[in-house]
């Protein structure tokens, strides 16, 4: 099916051509059309599927369909996001596609970690469409930077992020913010609990979009090879030294479960004379887009990244991910497994499995559907085994006194 079937305006079509997108995804043949005639849109949309031209296409296209009269610009669309990178990366979106539109559109970007001066004054003449995260919106409104009362379709890309990351109360004032006579479309990657209580709370009548799990492209094959290597926790950054320097790996993305890990690991990688940065929250706003612009531009060939951090990166052909620390659920998984395999490019997602955290990786197989086989890479096989359960009367647990790795492997060996 062709973008030409969608209702879309030459302008968009144009757009569309230059922006290299030869044909709708499957989010996008479903949500276009329900948008366009302005129904709300509950979407199960997995990373990388094109979900935010999904939403942007139409909504440009209705504000070409009731264009303002008095020439006042006043936020009619709002994105809400979880993370700075994600709004960045919207605003990015649609500045492309509204480059031809007959009425120049101006399109703001608020989020917070930065001066708020600059926003206000990149407020003033207003906005046709606001992508932000919550917090900072809001203190913009305190500001009387701007108003939302003429807000006409309202976005929340990754919903469950926004939740998950503690947005809940802003979120709420938020909406009291809002016109009532609204249209709403919610983004999610996957649908908790909460996700489902907010649709219900939030959509009439909603168009229910749910795609696949995984990333696919049109021709629904998948595009990610997940793969699970069984390392020794002391040696899973020379593991990973080695993979990059054997593979020739020129862009890959690892992620580590603290800042203090990602800040370790790209420095050792560095020492090993190779290109790596961290990629942090306690990094400044200046510090992560010189970070994002280098791995882009190949400047930088590993980002070694938190999952706070890594939301809302999007870097085109970004052929590896690794999982040097597991994510804490299969949810995380879902969503970092997505940063690599995007609009229907492959892509690869390693996993380093060791002795602590083999069950958890289990867990999040189970959840996912999943069953990988352990691969080892020749010298690097794993010696360790995971700790037998200790008898009540052993020392164990006392200070001092727990046992060594050496004993474990006699106790796993007699257990055996």
């Amino acid at each position: 099916m062709p973008f030409a079937s969608l209702g879309l305006a030459p302008a968009l079509l144009r757009a569309v051509r230059e922006q290299g997108f030869t044909a709708p995804t499957a989010i996008q043949t479903s949500a276009i059309p329900a948008i366009v005639r302005g129904a709300d849109v509950w979407a199960a949309a997995p990373t990388g599927s094109g979900k935010t031209a999904a939403f942007a296409l139409p909504l440009l296209q209705r504000l070409m369909d009731a264009p303002r009269q008095d020439g006042k610009r006043r936020p009619r669309v709002l994105v809400l996001v979880p993370t700075r990178e994600l709004a960045a990366q919207v605003a990015e979106v649609f500045r492309g596609l509204a480059q031809h539109l007959p009425q120049p559109l101006k399109i703001a970007v608020i989020f917070g970690g930065v001066s708020i001066n600059p926003q206000m004054m990149g407020l003033r003449g207003g906005a046709d469409i606001v992508v932000a995260t919550p917090g900072r919106l809001l203190d913009l409104v305190d500001h009387n930077a701007l108003q939302l009362s003429h807000v006409a379709a309202l976005v929340l890309d990754e919903a469950d992020r926004l939740l998950d990351l503690g947005f809940a109360e802003e979120l709420a004032r938020v909406l009291t913010l809002l016109p009532a006579q609204r249209q709403n479309l919610l983004f999610s990657a996957t649908f908790p609990p909460a996700i489902d209580a907010l649709a219900a709370q939030l959509l009439r009548d909603p168009v229910r979009i749910e795609m696949a799990a995984e990333p696919t492209t049109h021709t629904a094959a998948p595009a990610i090879a997940q793969r699970a290597i069984a390392v020794d926790a002391s040696r899973r950054t020379q593991l990973l030294r080695h993979l990059v320097q054997t593979n020739s790996w020129q862009r890959v993305l690892v992620f580590v479960a603290t800042k203090f890990s990602a800040e370790i690991v790209a420095d050792k990688l560095r020492k090993a004379d190779i290109w790596a940065e961290p990629f942090h929250g306690q990094l400044s706003q200046g510090k992560r887009t010189q970070v994002l612009d280098d791995f882009k531009a190949g400047r930088v060939h590993v980002v070694v990244a938190t999952d706070l951090a890594a939301r809302g990166i999007d870097v085109a052909e970004l052929p590896v991910i690794v999982n040097y620390d597991l994510p804490r659920s299969a949810v995380d998984y879902v969503h970092r497994i997505g940063r690599t395999g995007r609009a229907g490019q492959s892509g690869e997602a390693f996993s380093f499995i060791t002795a602590d955290t083999e069950a958890h990786f289990a867990l999040i197989e189970k959840r996912q559907g999943l069953s990988l086989p352990r691969e080892e890479v020749a010298g690097f096989e794993p010696v360790e085994l995971a700790a037998p359960s200790l008898p009540a009367q052993t020392n164990g647990g006392i200070k001092g006194k727990r046992p060594s790795k050496k004993d474990k492997l006699r106790a796993a060996a007699t257990a055996g």
